[in-house]
């Protein structure tokens, strides 16, 4: 049973993995604003892997002019840590490539844009009460002030709870 699930993670990872390398993922038009964000920042991610259930914590900081986003599993692993600077995805570190990580920190950055600014960094994307999309199909889910969803596929879900900053 154990097998059957590592391999079906394995397999679900893989998968998308590969699908995340095939699509440009959505990026702010401009250096990322982030208003009204206080960071650094913690987040709880709840994802479903396969069918396991799975946590991880991600940390947003800001970095001069670039942001530095930090996956870790919910033991404190560190899984992928990634700046965002000039329009782009940069190594931080030497963790492998985690492009699965880079979809996520693209959907957070999504999704922690104040509605001011959406129209100005996401030229595309449609904003209603309580939600806002892209062309691409991601959908953001606001439940409550510190607690939300992200909608990246019908198979890819992300719950994402806020978390008071413990440095």
């Amino acid at each position: 049973m154990i097998r059957r699930c590592g391999l079906l993670l394995m397999t679900w990872l893989l998968l998308s993995s590969l699908s995340a390398c095939s699509t440009k993922l959505p990026l702010p038009t401009a250096a990322p604003l982030l208003q009204g964000v206080e960071l650094p920042l913690q987040l709880h991610l709840r994802y479903q892997a396969a069918e396991l259930q799975r946590d991880a914590i991600v940390v947003i900081q800001r970095e001069a002019s670039a942001l530095r986003f930090s996956l870790f599993d919910a033991l404190g692993v560190p899984l992928a840590r990634q700046i965002l600077k000039d329009g782009g995805w940069h190594a931080d570190g030497l963790l492998p490539p985690n492009p699965q990580a880079r979809q996520w920190f693209a959907g957070l950055l999504f999704g922690l844009t104040t509605d001011e600014h959406l129209l100005q960094q996401y030229p595309n994307a449609r904003l209603a009460v309580q939600q806002r999309s892209l062309a691409n199909g991601w959908q953001v889910l606001y439940s409550e002030p510190r607690h939300w969803q992200i909608i990246f596929s019908p198979q890819q879900t992300v719950s994402v709870e806020q978390m008071e900053w413990q440095p």
